[in-house]
């Protein structure tokens, strides 16, 4: 008998090859015709690594470090490298390394010994490098192999990686895939690149305790330089401290509190250091001179209005009069609107704004006189006088929410000591285990597609749809003003998305395999099965949790 043929469609192209060919092989042929190096494979709407073999007709479309599967896998495969090359210089006398998170195009990473902080020196990220780079020259394989997952927590408590013992406890599935770096083995959350050699940009640069690992932006052949985010690295911090404090900073030790039945102390000691930070920040605020405008900017999915009305609470509780209000009502008419290179209303660019109307009705409230303020109709897309009138008394002040609070471009008539400017976002404080950390994106777009679910009619579908052009407006709106805030605060709670995997699961599930969007829903439901579920019905109805579930006391 001959050797069975399989045909696939490759760039409009229809080809035959051997069935078994792996990805690889073919991979190599097409090489030269992309800008950007090839790491993954679409395989009839399926995401697959290049070492799998094809061995059914169909479509395949290559993906590369400038696509957004591609980019995770070069990431991901970096930080194996990383750790393989830690463990050779320094796993004889116990050195490990811990993944901390995500600041800017990089991995803020710690070493550790003994259950602390092992210091990083300058000689010590010399020699890590070094060692990277002959790792990377010597293209080993980087391969996948398939374990029982009893067999897996055993192996992780051999290894003395306890948090990933602790996390496949939990695990559904019977197996459980292993990646290999010449003896070296570890779990990752996603696929990989093929080998080494593959890993030829990146660097490692030394900051505050410990030491970046830094990747590529858009240009995927050179690395990014780093950029200090100081306020995100300190939030980050501290949340993380919080974390440990209340005994739960991975995903396993979340699942721990909730099987022991720990739920409702935990919802109400996380509420309640949550209502201390935000009567902190009240009194911040008062001590810092005569602020008449609070402005409050973040991504989506933050909880700015829940958010702004519990701060409204307390500093009414200190004596001042807060009023909350929307920057959207400053909205230009949807007619007049600017038009994305696609030719859709930009709502996110500082332009849909009326600034210079802004500006005159602050300026007005400043010097005392009474304005009538605006509100806009989203349903004519006009703004609109309903005799919504406001004048500032000595107590009173202006909480105004909005994504472009941070950028002075809106308030630039306004002195900047009547200003107090907060950035909030969810950052999540839970790692995955020692080396995965838990993207803050993913904790916000689950957040969103339960809200606007529940509250707009929007489907999953059509959310994940359009989260890259959200996550391209804060990047451009948003991120670049956040260090200019007087205050930067985290709204994630610990244990929202045990909570919001029982509402979220469903939506994703209805996602029908055909549509582009069904990968993405695929990633999310498997990064929901590492959380046991977590009923809500005893969390607070002030909480920042539900503007996104419903039951709010806030109109939100």
């Amino acid at each position: 008998m001959g050797e069975k043929n399989i045909t696939l469609k490759i760039d409009g192209e229809e080809k035959s090859y051997p069935a078994g060919i792996s990805f690889l092989k073919i991979a190599e042929e097409y090489r030269e015709k992309y800008q950007d190096d090839i790491v993954l494979v679409m395989h009839n709407n399926r995401l697959r690594e290049l070492s799998k073999k094809a061995n059914k007709d169909g479509d395949v479309a290559f993906l590369t470090t400038a696509d957004k599967a591609g980019r995770k896998a070069y990431r991901r495969s970096v930080t194996l490298l990383m750790q393989k090359a830690v463990f050779n210089l320094w796993g004889d006398i116990g050195i490990g390394v811990h993944v901390m998170y995500s600041i800017g195009q990089g991995y803020y990473c710690e070493l550790v010994q003994a259950g602390g902080t092992a210091g990083v020196t300058e000689e010590m990220l010399t020699d890590l490098k070094r060692e990277m780079y002959r790792l990377v020259v010597a293209d080993l394989p980087i391969e996948k192999r398939s374990m029982n997952t009893d067999d897996a927590v055993a192996l992780f408590r051999e290894l003395g990686m306890t948090d990933k013992e602790k996390l496949f406890r939990y695990r559904r599935s019977s197996r459980v895939n292993i990646y290999v770096l010449d003896h070296y083995k570890d779990y990752f959350y996603g696929f990989m690149v093929p080998s080494t050699g593959y890993l030829r940009y990146y660097d490692v640069q030394k900051y505050e305790d410990g030491f970046m690992l830094l990747f590529p932006d858009k240009n995927t052949k050179e690395t990014a330089e780093f950029r200090p985010s100081q306020k995100l690295f300190s939030t980050l911090k501290y949340s993380r401290e919080w974390g440990k404090m209340l005994e739960i900073d991975t995903i396993g030790a979340l699942n721990d509190a909730i099987s022991h039945g720990k739920t409702q102390e935990l919802i109400l000691t996380q509420e309640a250091l949550f209502e201390e930070r935000i009567g902190k920040l009240a009194e911040s605020i008062i001590k810092s001179g005569h602020k008449k405008f609070i402005v409050i900017a973040g991504p989506s999915s933050s909880g700015k209005t829940t958010f702004s009305h519990r701060l409204s609470v307390q500093l009414s509780a200190k004596g001042l009069k807060p009023h909350p209000f929307p920057l959207d009502d400053y909205y230009i008419s949807r007619d007049k609107c600017p038009r994305d290179e696609n030719g859709e209303l930009d709502l996110e660019c500082l332009e849909a704004l009326d600034v210079e109307l802004f500006n005159h009705d602050m300026c007005e409230l400043l010097a005392g006189k009474r304005v009538e303020l605006p509100i806009f109709n989203f349903k004519t897309g006009k703004r609109e006088y309903r005799n919504r009138f406001m004048q500032l008394g000595d107590d009173d002040v202006l909480v105004i929410e909005g994504i472009h609070g941070l950028n002075d471009k809106l308030s630039y008539s306004l002195p900047i000591e009547s200003k107090f400017k907060i950035y909030i976002s969810a950052l999540t404080q839970l790692n995955i285990d020692e080396h995965n950390y838990l993207p803050t994106t993913d904790g916000r777009m689950i957040r969103r597609i339960v809200r606007d679910a529940r509250t707009r009619g929007t489907s999953a579908r059509e959310t994940i749809a359009m989260w890259d052009s959200v996550r391209r407006g804060e990047e451009k709106y948003i991120f670049p003003f956040q260090e200019g805030a007087d205050v930067m605060f985290n709204s994630a709670l610990i244990y929202e998305l045990a909570v919001l995997k029982i509402y979220a699961e469903p939506l994703l599930f209805a996602i029908d395999k055909d549509c582009p969007e069904y990968m993405e829903a695929k990633r999310l439901l498997k990064f929901l099965d590492y959380f046991l579920p977590m009923p809500g019905d005893g969390i607070n109805q002030n909480s920042i949790i539900r503007e996104f579930i419903g039951g709010s006391c806030f109109h939100v």
